[in-house]
Protein backbone atom coordinates (compact mmCIF):
# COMPACT_ATOMS: atom_id res chain seq x y z
CA UNK A 1 0.00 0.00 0.00
CA UNK A 2 1.03 3.61 -0.56
CA UNK A 3 -0.49 7.02 -0.19
CA UNK A 4 -2.45 8.17 -3.29
CA UNK A 5 -1.47 11.21 -5.31
CA UNK A 6 0.84 12.34 -8.11
CA UNK A 7 2.88 9.72 -9.99
CA UNK A 8 5.50 9.92 -12.77
CA UNK A 9 2.84 9.80 -15.50
CA UNK A 10 1.45 13.12 -14.20
CA UNK A 11 4.79 14.95 -14.54
CA UNK A 12 5.42 17.68 -17.06
CA UNK A 13 9.23 17.85 -17.37
CA UNK A 14 11.38 20.55 -18.90
CA UNK A 15 15.18 20.40 -19.06
CA UNK A 16 16.57 23.95 -18.98
CA UNK A 17 20.19 24.77 -19.86
CA UNK A 18 21.90 27.52 -17.89
CA UNK A 19 25.46 28.54 -17.15
CA UNK A 20 27.49 28.35 -13.95
CA UNK A 21 29.28 31.50 -12.88
CA UNK A 22 32.56 30.23 -14.35
CA UNK A 23 30.93 29.54 -17.71
CA UNK A 24 30.36 25.76 -17.37
CA UNK A 25 27.11 24.51 -18.98
CA UNK A 26 24.65 23.05 -16.45
CA UNK A 27 20.96 22.12 -16.52
CA UNK A 28 17.90 22.38 -14.34
CA UNK A 29 15.06 19.85 -14.58
CA UNK A 30 11.75 21.57 -13.89
CA UNK A 31 8.94 19.20 -12.92
CA UNK A 32 5.29 20.12 -12.51
CA UNK A 33 1.82 18.60 -12.38
CA UNK A 34 -0.58 20.95 -14.19
CA UNK A 35 -3.57 19.23 -12.63
CA UNK A 36 -2.54 20.71 -9.26
CA UNK A 37 -2.54 24.34 -10.44
CA UNK A 38 -0.08 26.99 -9.30
CA UNK A 39 2.22 25.61 -6.55
CA UNK A 40 1.41 27.68 -3.46
CA UNK A 41 4.65 26.90 -1.60
CA UNK A 42 6.95 28.21 -4.32
CA UNK A 43 10.17 26.65 -5.62
CA UNK A 44 12.18 23.85 -4.05
CA UNK A 45 15.62 22.92 -5.39
CA UNK A 46 16.81 19.29 -5.25
CA UNK A 47 20.58 18.76 -5.40
CA UNK A 48 22.10 15.32 -6.08
CA UNK A 49 25.44 13.87 -4.98
CA UNK A 50 28.63 12.89 -6.82
CA UNK A 51 28.64 10.68 -9.90
CA UNK A 52 24.86 10.54 -10.25
CA UNK A 53 22.31 13.00 -11.71
CA UNK A 54 19.07 14.83 -11.04
CA UNK A 55 17.02 11.73 -11.88
CA UNK A 56 18.24 10.31 -8.58
CA UNK A 57 15.06 11.83 -7.14
CA UNK A 58 12.78 10.02 -9.61
CA UNK A 59 13.52 6.29 -9.22
CA UNK A 60 11.10 3.67 -10.61
CA UNK A 61 8.95 3.70 -7.49
CA UNK A 62 5.16 4.05 -7.38
CA UNK A 63 5.73 7.25 -5.40
CA UNK A 64 8.89 9.36 -5.33
CA UNK A 65 10.06 12.36 -3.34
CA UNK A 66 9.22 14.53 -6.37
CA UNK A 67 5.62 13.26 -6.23
CA UNK A 68 5.35 14.00 -2.52
CA UNK A 69 6.68 17.54 -3.02
CA UNK A 70 4.31 18.25 -5.92
CA UNK A 71 1.35 17.05 -3.86
CA UNK A 72 2.42 19.31 -1.00
CA UNK A 73 2.31 22.33 -3.27
CA UNK A 74 5.96 22.78 -4.28
CA UNK A 75 7.36 23.90 -7.62
CA UNK A 76 10.09 21.29 -8.13
CA UNK A 77 13.48 22.10 -9.69
CA UNK A 78 16.22 19.45 -9.84
CA UNK A 79 19.78 20.64 -10.43
CA UNK A 80 22.35 18.89 -12.62
CA UNK A 81 25.52 20.50 -11.24
CA UNK A 82 29.01 19.76 -12.51
CA UNK A 83 29.13 16.35 -10.81
CA UNK A 84 26.15 15.13 -12.87
CA UNK A 85 26.63 12.18 -15.19
CA UNK A 86 24.23 13.90 -17.61
CA UNK A 87 26.88 16.56 -18.29
CA UNK A 88 30.26 16.48 -20.01
CA UNK A 89 32.75 15.09 -17.44
CA UNK A 90 35.19 17.64 -16.03
CA UNK A 91 37.63 17.63 -13.11
CA UNK A 92 35.82 19.35 -10.26
CA UNK A 93 36.04 20.12 -6.57
CA UNK A 94 33.43 21.04 -3.98
CA UNK A 95 34.81 24.58 -4.10
CA UNK A 96 33.88 24.89 -7.78
CA UNK A 97 30.29 23.87 -7.14
CA UNK A 98 29.98 26.07 -4.05
CA UNK A 99 31.34 29.18 -5.74
CA UNK A 100 29.95 28.81 -9.24
CA UNK A 101 27.13 26.25 -9.57
CA UNK A 102 24.78 26.62 -6.62
CA UNK A 103 24.61 30.43 -6.48
CA UNK A 104 23.88 30.53 -10.22
CA UNK A 105 21.18 27.86 -9.91
CA UNK A 106 19.43 29.63 -7.04
CA UNK A 107 19.49 32.95 -8.90
CA UNK A 108 18.09 31.32 -12.04
CA UNK A 109 15.20 29.63 -10.25
CA UNK A 110 14.28 32.78 -8.33
CA UNK A 111 14.39 34.89 -11.49
CA UNK A 112 12.33 32.35 -13.45
CA UNK A 113 9.66 31.94 -10.77
CA UNK A 114 9.59 35.47 -9.40
CA UNK A 115 9.90 34.06 -5.87
CA UNK A 116 11.78 35.95 -3.18
CA UNK A 117 13.32 32.78 -1.73
CA UNK A 118 13.35 29.02 -2.10
CA UNK A 119 13.83 25.85 -0.07
CA UNK A 120 16.39 23.16 -0.89
CA UNK A 121 16.80 19.44 -0.30
CA UNK A 122 20.48 18.58 -0.69
CA UNK A 123 22.15 15.17 -0.69
CA UNK A 124 25.73 13.93 -0.14
CA UNK A 125 28.28 15.96 -2.13
CA UNK A 126 25.49 18.18 -3.37
CA UNK A 127 24.94 18.81 0.33
CA UNK A 128 28.59 19.45 1.22
CA UNK A 129 29.10 21.89 -1.66
CA UNK A 130 25.73 23.60 -1.12
CA UNK A 131 26.53 23.93 2.59
CA UNK A 132 29.88 25.50 1.72
CA UNK A 133 28.08 28.07 -0.43
CA UNK A 134 25.53 28.76 2.29
CA UNK A 135 27.97 29.20 5.18
CA UNK A 136 30.09 31.46 2.92
CA UNK A 137 27.08 33.75 2.48
CA UNK A 138 26.62 33.00 -1.23
CA UNK A 139 22.99 31.83 -1.01
CA UNK A 140 20.93 34.67 0.50
CA UNK A 141 17.88 33.56 -1.51
CA UNK A 142 17.59 30.21 0.32
CA UNK A 143 15.40 30.17 3.44
CA UNK A 144 15.35 26.45 4.36
CA UNK A 145 17.92 23.73 3.70
CA UNK A 146 17.27 20.05 4.43
CA UNK A 147 20.58 18.19 4.23
CA UNK A 148 20.84 14.42 3.90
CA UNK A 149 23.82 12.29 4.98
CA UNK A 150 26.67 14.83 5.25
CA UNK A 151 27.14 18.58 5.37
CA UNK A 152 29.80 20.57 7.23
CA UNK A 153 31.47 17.77 9.19
CA UNK A 154 32.89 14.57 7.71
CA UNK A 155 32.82 11.32 9.68
CA UNK A 156 33.50 8.17 7.67
CA UNK A 157 34.14 4.55 8.70
CA UNK A 158 37.74 3.64 9.51
CA UNK A 159 38.05 1.35 6.48
CA UNK A 160 36.77 4.10 4.18
CA UNK A 161 39.27 6.53 5.65
CA UNK A 162 42.10 4.08 5.05
CA UNK A 163 40.97 3.55 1.45
CA UNK A 164 40.68 7.21 0.59
CA UNK A 165 43.86 8.39 2.34
CA UNK A 166 46.21 5.46 1.60
CA UNK A 167 45.02 3.94 -1.67
CA UNK A 168 44.20 7.15 -3.51
CA UNK A 169 47.82 8.07 -4.34
CA UNK A 170 48.27 4.62 -5.89
CA UNK A 171 45.05 4.83 -7.87
CA UNK A 172 46.07 8.20 -9.28
CA UNK A 173 48.88 6.57 -11.20
CA UNK A 174 46.37 4.60 -13.29
CA UNK A 175 43.20 6.67 -13.72
CA UNK A 176 41.87 10.26 -13.38
CA UNK A 177 38.53 9.03 -12.03
CA UNK A 178 36.68 6.16 -10.37
CA UNK A 179 33.39 4.86 -11.72
CA UNK A 180 30.84 2.25 -10.59
CA UNK A 181 29.97 2.03 -14.30
CA UNK A 182 33.09 -0.12 -14.61
CA UNK A 183 30.82 -2.85 -13.27
CA UNK A 184 29.50 -3.40 -16.79
CA UNK A 185 31.70 -1.33 -19.12
CA UNK A 186 35.49 -1.43 -19.34
CA UNK A 187 37.64 1.67 -19.75
CA UNK A 188 41.04 0.09 -20.11
CA UNK A 189 43.01 -2.47 -18.13
CA UNK A 190 42.73 -0.75 -14.73
CA UNK A 191 38.93 -0.72 -14.82
CA UNK A 192 38.91 -4.46 -15.46
CA UNK A 193 41.27 -5.05 -12.53
CA UNK A 194 39.02 -3.03 -10.22
CA UNK A 195 35.92 -4.88 -11.41
CA UNK A 196 37.58 -8.25 -10.82
CA UNK A 197 38.66 -7.14 -7.35
CA UNK A 198 35.14 -6.06 -6.46
CA UNK A 199 33.60 -9.27 -7.73
CA UNK A 200 36.09 -11.24 -5.63
CA UNK A 201 35.48 -9.26 -2.42
CA UNK A 202 31.84 -8.16 -2.57
CA UNK A 203 29.32 -11.01 -2.67
CA UNK A 204 26.24 -9.21 -1.38
CA UNK A 205 24.23 -9.36 -4.62
CA UNK A 206 24.44 -10.12 -8.35
CA UNK A 207 24.39 -6.46 -9.43
CA UNK A 208 28.03 -5.58 -10.09
CA UNK A 209 27.31 -1.84 -10.18
CA UNK A 210 25.68 -2.08 -6.75
CA UNK A 211 28.82 -3.81 -5.50
CA UNK A 212 31.06 -1.25 -7.23
CA UNK A 213 29.15 1.57 -5.51
CA UNK A 214 29.93 0.06 -2.12
CA UNK A 215 33.59 -0.42 -3.01
CA UNK A 216 33.91 3.16 -4.30
CA UNK A 217 31.94 5.14 -1.75
CA UNK A 218 31.83 3.40 1.60
CA UNK A 219 32.34 0.47 3.93
CA UNK A 220 29.76 -2.26 3.95
CA UNK A 221 27.95 -4.79 1.82
CA UNK A 222 26.13 -2.75 0.68
CA UNK A 223 27.32 0.66 1.92
CA UNK A 224 24.80 3.19 0.62
CA UNK A 225 21.54 1.35 1.27
CA UNK A 226 20.05 -1.79 2.70
CA UNK A 227 18.94 -4.34 0.12
CA UNK A 228 15.87 -4.93 2.26
CA UNK A 229 14.89 -1.28 1.65
CA UNK A 230 15.03 -1.52 -2.16
CA UNK A 231 12.49 -3.11 -4.47
CA UNK A 232 13.73 -5.14 -7.44
CA UNK A 233 13.03 -2.42 -10.01
CA UNK A 234 15.09 0.15 -8.11
CA UNK A 235 17.93 -2.31 -7.55
CA UNK A 236 18.06 -2.88 -11.32
CA UNK A 237 17.66 0.85 -12.06
CA UNK A 238 20.79 1.86 -10.13
CA UNK A 239 22.89 0.06 -12.77
CA UNK A 240 22.46 3.04 -15.08
CA UNK A 241 22.46 5.78 -12.46
CA UNK A 242 26.10 5.79 -11.31
CA UNK A 243 29.15 6.83 -13.30
CA UNK A 244 32.49 8.51 -12.68
CA UNK A 245 33.74 11.00 -10.15
CA UNK A 246 37.17 12.63 -10.65
CA UNK A 247 40.13 12.12 -8.37
CA UNK A 248 40.18 15.90 -7.84
CA UNK A 249 37.06 15.35 -5.74
CA UNK A 250 38.37 12.25 -3.95
CA UNK A 251 41.59 14.06 -3.02
CA UNK A 252 39.61 16.88 -1.46
CA UNK A 253 37.40 14.43 0.40
CA UNK A 254 40.53 12.69 1.74
CA UNK A 255 41.65 16.03 3.19
CA UNK A 256 38.18 16.56 4.67
CA UNK A 257 38.22 13.08 6.22
CA UNK A 258 41.58 13.78 7.86
CA UNK A 259 40.37 17.13 9.22
CA UNK A 260 36.90 15.92 10.23
CA UNK A 261 35.20 18.83 8.45
CA UNK A 262 35.06 20.42 5.02
CA UNK A 263 38.28 22.02 3.85
CA UNK A 264 38.79 23.95 0.60
CA UNK A 265 40.76 22.34 -2.18
CA UNK A 266 42.31 25.67 -3.10
CA UNK A 267 41.80 29.31 -2.28
CA UNK A 268 38.89 30.99 -4.03
CA UNK A 269 38.13 34.60 -3.19
CA UNK A 270 34.42 33.82 -2.81
CA UNK A 271 35.02 31.18 -0.13
CA UNK A 272 36.58 31.43 3.35
CA UNK A 273 39.86 29.69 4.08
CA UNK A 274 38.04 27.85 6.90
CA UNK A 275 34.37 26.90 6.98
CA UNK A 276 34.33 26.27 10.73
CA UNK A 277 36.35 29.23 12.07
CA UNK A 278 33.35 31.55 12.22
CA UNK A 279 29.56 31.51 12.46
CA UNK A 280 27.67 30.38 9.34
CA UNK A 281 26.99 33.37 7.12
CA UNK A 282 23.42 32.36 6.31
CA UNK A 283 19.93 33.02 7.60
CA UNK A 284 18.66 29.74 6.17
CA UNK A 285 17.28 27.25 8.65
CA UNK A 286 19.21 23.95 8.40
CA UNK A 287 17.71 20.54 9.04
CA UNK A 288 20.28 17.72 9.23
CA UNK A 289 19.13 14.19 8.33
CA UNK A 290 21.19 11.05 8.87
CA UNK A 291 20.33 7.41 8.37
CA UNK A 292 21.49 5.53 11.43
CA UNK A 293 22.75 2.69 9.20
CA UNK A 294 24.73 4.89 6.80
CA UNK A 295 28.08 3.26 5.99
CA UNK A 296 29.20 5.98 3.60
CA UNK A 297 29.06 8.92 6.01
CA UNK A 298 28.47 8.10 9.66
CA UNK A 299 25.51 9.87 11.32
CA UNK A 300 27.84 11.43 13.89
CA UNK A 301 28.92 13.90 11.22
CA UNK A 302 25.42 15.35 10.85
CA UNK A 303 25.09 15.52 14.62
CA UNK A 304 28.37 17.45 14.80
CA UNK A 305 27.16 19.85 12.13
CA UNK A 306 23.95 20.46 14.04
CA UNK A 307 25.94 21.06 17.23
CA UNK A 308 28.13 23.56 15.38
CA UNK A 309 25.12 25.49 14.10
CA UNK A 310 23.38 25.29 17.48
CA UNK A 311 26.47 26.72 19.15
CA UNK A 312 26.14 29.86 17.03
CA UNK A 313 22.34 30.16 16.88
CA UNK A 314 20.60 27.90 19.41
CA UNK A 315 17.03 26.82 18.79
CA UNK A 316 16.94 27.59 15.07
CA UNK A 317 18.02 24.36 13.36
CA UNK A 318 17.12 20.67 13.73
CA UNK A 319 18.62 17.19 13.41
CA UNK A 320 16.88 13.86 12.80
CA UNK A 321 18.47 10.40 12.92
CA UNK A 322 16.53 7.90 10.81
CA UNK A 323 16.43 4.31 12.14
CA UNK A 324 16.52 1.54 9.57
CA UNK A 325 17.91 3.78 6.82
CA UNK A 326 21.34 4.43 5.38
CA UNK A 327 22.60 6.81 2.73
CA UNK A 328 20.44 6.72 -0.41
CA UNK A 329 17.50 4.58 0.66
CA UNK A 330 16.34 7.72 2.49
CA UNK A 331 15.48 8.92 -1.04
CA UNK A 332 14.63 5.76 -2.97
CA UNK A 333 13.76 3.15 -0.38
CA UNK A 334 10.59 1.23 -1.21
CA UNK A 335 8.91 2.55 1.95
CA UNK A 336 10.47 6.01 1.92
CA UNK A 337 7.08 7.44 0.87
CA UNK A 338 5.88 6.40 4.33
CA UNK A 339 9.03 6.64 6.48
CA UNK A 340 11.13 9.60 5.27
CA UNK A 341 9.22 11.74 2.76
CA UNK A 342 6.71 13.09 5.31
CA UNK A 343 9.57 14.35 7.49
CA UNK A 344 11.39 15.93 4.53
CA UNK A 345 8.23 17.63 3.29
CA UNK A 346 7.34 18.87 6.76
CA UNK A 347 10.79 20.35 7.42
CA UNK A 348 10.99 22.01 4.00
CA UNK A 349 7.76 23.80 4.80
CA UNK A 350 8.69 24.82 8.34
Amino acid sequence: MRAPGTTRRDHITEVIPFTADDGLPLTLVHVGNPLLGTPPRGPVLLVHGAGVRAELFRPPLPRTLVDALLDDGWDVWMLNWRASIDLQPVPWTLDDAAAYDHPAAVRYVLAETGAESLAAFIHCQGSTSFTMAAVAGLLPGVRTIVSNAVSLHVNIPAFSKAKITRMLPLVGAFTPSLSPRWGYKSYGYFSRVVRATVRATHWECHNTVCRMVSFTYGSGRPALWSHENLDDATHRWITGEFAGAPLTFFRQMADCARAGYLVPARHLALLPQSFVAQAPQTDARFVFLAGEDNRCFLPEGQQRSFDFFAGHRPGRDAVHLLPGYGHLDVIFGKNAWRDTYPLIVKELGS
